[in-house]
């Protein structure tokens, strides 16, 4: 029987099970490496007592996130974007300055620490994958490379280091233990110290069919219902929540120690209301998902049988993990996908994992001309067409599959 990470319960509810798939970042340097390559289940069930929903497989976190970690946030400038624009609402919200201190937990290449920096306030990098720590050093982001948690938050207090304002953008899904993670907050945050958690809601997840966010290293997919419910074991409390755009529909959730000062703002109940209108505090609001998702996979498998048929050549932009789990779900390999192309130089030159299409310069597109360009990472489709007008010139079209197949 599997039990849930968080409160150990007896997982009984399915939310979707999309088979066996190989890690969602692990994209391979040769075809030698093909021969190698590990799957492992990727099924999603919900917790009947806590609402967690969770992956049913734990990889070790530092099989995914390591030296040679594939993801750079600095390559969209959109989120670069909303980093600047948090740092700027948080420092006058909170009056930060010369005398605060400001961590990020998964602080990737410094793509959000770097406006603080900026600002003259002092700050502190923690990020486990080494490569993208020492991009945050260039960028004058001092990095410690590990992983957070209780261990490491304690040894930061009694170094001196408690901070004014934590961040944790999209990492709060990717850690295993999520309960000593946010015990961790609970340590390295100031007596009146505040942490924002953003991360995509599940509402959107279930609502809009985005089941290609799910991939091994979310370990969870939150809701305000499961994450208030392990804020409260470890004194901590949710006093607002903002709705974002970012990644399909994200929250963006403001916690506490329990003691603090910090009154609870309108947008707190807001979410509560929604979630419970969409019953997400029973099971009925997880029920029907799969035969939603495999809409989405039938609805592409025709369009890419007709483009076949047709002699029309289909390519992707965008190697991020939620379209190698769409692709691998799909059961597609480069017969189907000729390249993916990514401005990422890291992943160039390297294969999708499970499909094993070459990820190529975006300057190859107009050097092949395919009738379809398919954006993997949707969230981010109106960027890509910005950088992709040519493709008008010889009457090519986009192409995103969810939450339903749209051809433009």
């Amino acid at each position: 029987m599997t039990t849930c990470r968080f409160c150990s319960s007896p997982l009984t509810l399915t939310l979707v099970d999309l088979g066996t798939t190989p890690l969602a970042n692990s994209n391979l340097r040769s075809r030698d490496e093909i021969v190698s390559e590990k799957s492992f289940p990727l099924h999603v069930m919900v917790c009947d007592e806590c609402r967690l929903a969770q992956t049913t497989e734990t990889i070790p976190a530092d099989a995914i996130f390591h030296d040679d970690y594939a993801y750079f946030s600095s390559f969209s400038n959109s989120w670069v974007e909303h980093a600047r624009c948090y740092c700027e609402e948080m420092t006058v919200r909170f009056g930060l300055g010369s005398g605060s201190l400001v961590m990020e937990v998964a602080s990737n290449d410094g793509y959000l620490l770097q406006h603080f920096v900026k600002a003259g306030v002092p700050v502190l990098g923690i990020e486990p994958a080494g490569n993208c720590a020492v991009e945050a050093e260039r960028r004058g982001v001092p990095s410690i490379v590990e992983f957070f948690g209780s261990e490491l938050a304690g040894r930061l207090v009694s170094q001196g280091q408690q901070a004014d304002l934590m961040a944790a953008n999209n990492v709060l899904a990717h850690v295993p233990d999520i309960s000593d993670f946010i015990k961790g907050f609970s340590i390295a945050l100031k007596p009146e110290g505040v942490v924002t958690f953003e991360f995509p809601h599940l509402l959107n997840l279930i609502n809009l069919v985005q089941f290609d966010t799910i991939y091994h290293e979310h370990y969870s997919y939150l809701s305000l219902i499961a994450v208030e419910t392990i804020m409260r074991r470890h004194g901590m409390r949710v006093f607002d929540v903002q709705q974002l755009p970012t990644h399909g529909g994200s929250l963006r959730v403001f916690a506490c120690r329990e003691s603090a000062s910090h009154a609870e703002m309108k947008g707190l109940g807001e979410i509560r209301a929604l979630e419970k209108a969409a019953r997400l505090d029973e099971s009925a609001g997880y029920e029907g998902f799969t035969a939603k998702v495999e809409k989405v996979r039938d609805d592409f498998l025709t369009f890419l049988a007709d483009a076949r048929k047709a002699g029309q050549s289909v390519i992707g932009y965008g190697a991020a993990a939620k379209g190698n789990t769409f692709m691998n779900y799909c059961g597609l390999n480069e017969t189907d996908i000729d390249y993916v192309a990514d401005r990422n130089v890291h992943k160039q030159g390297r294969l999708l994992p499970g499909i094993h299409a070459p990820i190529c310069d975006p300057a190859r597109i107009a050097e092949t001309r395919p009738d379809y360009v398919v954006i993997l990472p949707w969230n981010l489709a109106h960027e890509i067409q910005q950088q992709l007008p040519q493709i008008r010139e010889w009457g090519g079209r986009f192409v995103t599959a969810i939450p339903e197949l749209k051809v433009f």
